[in-house]
Formats: structure tokens, C-alpha cells, sequence
């Protein structure tokens, strides 16, 4: 994903789309789903697994001056729902804590590497890498949760994980080179949810975006800017001009708006359906990669997949037994 929300803690260990919960339910009066935090939270998803699409249109300019902007206009983007918000005095408080500031440093830098290989992935024709990334985010996840954090691991948990480790390694062994964008994306995705569950509720979404996006922004300015000067920006380029920087700015609101479905979303379904949600993304990517893009999903990378999704269906599963077996009392 490109982007990913704030933490969530749970059981099951941090992550930036939270993974499947019994614990935290959010239903109406009768018991039902709320049908607006549904809306809200399929249709983050949904403009996250569409982002190919977008990237596709940028494919003129290289993948680090795409996060450049992408950086950039994410900041600008956020300061302006800041102001509108009247959030000010909360992202001062947090710029002056050390602590805060240096966890949310760590954060934008995991999360520009994220951003970064996802886009190389999406415009080096290999969109399908991607969204396997997603797929094994989650138990990613769950694993570090148990290795960082001493979280406990279920039984279905240790079966999710053993068939998405065997569905890489089959990865490995039948393509003869290791998934690195793949892996790469699950890995900082899940260090990212980590490190933003160690900051609690001290930092909202919209307060943490904009400081991650605000300690890269020098980077990404002096990158820029050389690549200005240079004369090599894509938008200097014949025949792209203004078009291709509207495009380049769009990447803010692009970055912010479903981060703010999301946040508005959680607060009104359980974790657990956003949990099991999380899944829609990658799902939408790898449907593009075949459909849309017609990259060539061979035989080792179909294998890989099919064990992939073994794992998400025994993960999805368990959840769904836990919500039913100890439902939260309305």
C-alpha cells in the first residue's frame, strides 16, 4: 500500500491496516455494520488498490522523482487539513517531544522507502509484486509482533505464516531470485506499523503524516530541485509541460484522502471487518497487473500465489471464528 494509516494495537501485533480483531467492535444500535464506516473503509481500500492506475499515468518521470512530489505535495496537502482542522497546537505538542519526533522520523523514513518501491514496482511492469507484498503484510506483521513484541501467536496464525513463508521460498527455488519488491514493501510496511504503535494514541493520522511527510521534505526538495536546475524534471520534458506537473501535485491529495477514509472509517466498524478488508488492495493490483496491465504471471509466481492465499483464507478464517465465538457485548 502505499500509504498506510496510523497504528493500531491488538492482539495480533501492530500494523498499519490493522489485521483481523474480535476486540474492537463498532456496531449500530440494532447490531448491525455501520453502513457509512463501510463505505468509508472499502472505498480506502479501493483507492488504494487502484493507485497503479494513477502511478501508470507518471510512468515519464523516474520513481524517485515521483516520491519527491508525492512527498512534497503529501505536506502541503496535510498542512491545509491542518489549518482547516484547527490542529495546530496538536502538531506543536508533537514536534516538541522528542520522542514523538524521533518515532515519527523512523516512520517517514520507513514509509518513503515504501512508497518508493511500490512505485518502481508499479512502472517496472511488476505490479503483481506488489500486491503480493500486501498480501503477506499482515502475517509480516503478526510475526514481528511475536518477535519484537512477545505477542502470543495462534495456532491458525503459525499455519498462516508457515504457508506464506513456503509460498515465498517456492518463490525462490522455482524463479531462481528472491521477490525483493515483495518482500521489501511487506517488510517496511509492517516496521512502519511497529514503530506507530510505540507512539499509542498520542498522534493522530493526520498529525503523523504530516510530520513523516515533513522530515523527508529537505530530501525531496533538494532532489527536486537538482533534477530543476538540471533541466530533467519530467514536467521539463517536450510535450508534457503543465499536465504532467498537475498530475505530479495530485499526488498529495491522492496520499492524504484515503489515510482520512480510513481514519474516519475505524471509528464506526470493528477492527476485525477492517482487518479482513485490508485484503481488497492488493487483491484490486494483482487483478490489474493481470488484466489491466498484462504482465506475465508465470508458473512459479501463480504456485506462490495460490499458498499466499491459502494462508490469507486459514488467516481471514480464524478471525471470523474468534468474532463469532467471543462477540463484544452491545
Amino acid at each position: 500500500m502505499s500509504s498506510s494509516p496510523g497504528a493500531s494495537s491488538s492482539k495480533n501485533g501492530p500494523t498499519a491496516t490493522p489485521p483481523a480483531l474480535p476486540d474492537a467492535a463498532a456496531t449500530s444500535a440494532s447490531g448491525t455494520l455501520d453502513s457509512t464506516g463501510m463505505a468509508l473503509v472499502i472505498g480506502c481500500y479501493t483507492l488504494w488498490g487502484v493507485f497503479p492506475l494513477y502511478f501508470h499515468l507518471l510512468s515519464a518521470a523516474g520513481s524517485v522523482e515521483i516520491i519527491g512530489h508525492r512527498i512534497l505535495w503529501t505536506l502541503v496537502t496535510c498542512l491545509m487539513l491542518t489549518a482547516l482542522r484547527h490542529r495546530w497546537a496538536h502538531l506543536v505538542h508533537v514536534v516538541r517531544s522528542p520522542r514523538l519526533l524521533g518515532m515519527l522520523a523512523v516512520c517517514g523514513l520507513l514509509v518513503s522507502v515504501n512508497w518508493l518501491v511500490y512505485v518502481y514496482g508499479v512502472n517496472s511492469a511488476r505490479t503483481a509484486d506488489a500486491a503480493l507484498g500486501y498480501f503477506i503484510n499482515p502475517l509480516v506483521t503478526v510475526a514481528l509482533a511475536s518477535l519484537v513484541l512477545h505477542e502470543r501467536l495462534r495456532p491458525a496464525h503459525r499455519v498462516s505464516i508457515a504457508l506464506a513463508g513456503a509460498g515465498v521460498a517456492l518463490l525462490v527455488l522455482l524463479q531462481g531470485s528472491l521477490p525483493w519488491i515483495s518482500l521489501a514493501l511487506a517488510f517496511s510496511f509492517a516496521l512502519y506499523g511497529l514503530v506507530k504503535k510505540q507512539l499509542g494514541p498520542d498522534v493522530d493520522a493526520l498529525t503523523g503524516l504530516t510530520v513523516e511527510s515533513a522530515v523527508v521534505t529537505p530530501a525531496a526538495l533538494a532532489y527536486l530541485g537538482h533534477m530543476a536546475w538540471q533541466g530533467q524534471s519530467a514536467w521539463q520534458a517536450p510535450g508534457q509541460g503543465w499536465p504532467m506537473m498537475a498530475l505530479l501535485v495530485v499526488a498529495g491529495p491522492v496520499t492524504a484522502v484515503p489515510l482520512l477514509l480510513f481514519a474516519a472509517g475505524t471509528r464506526r466498524v470493528p477492527l476485525s471487518v477492517v482487518g479482513m478488508s485490508q485484503y481488497i488492495a492488493p487483491t484490486i493490483q494483482f487483478l490489474l497487473a493481470w488484466g489491466a496491465f498484462h504482465e506475465r504471471i508465470s508458473p512459479a509466481r501463480w504456485a506462490a500465489m495460490v499458498l499466499v492465499w491459502a494462508a490469507v483464507a486459514v488467516f481471514i478464517g480464524d478471525a471470523v471464528r474468534q468474532l463469532i465465538r467471543h462477540p463484544r457485548p452491545r
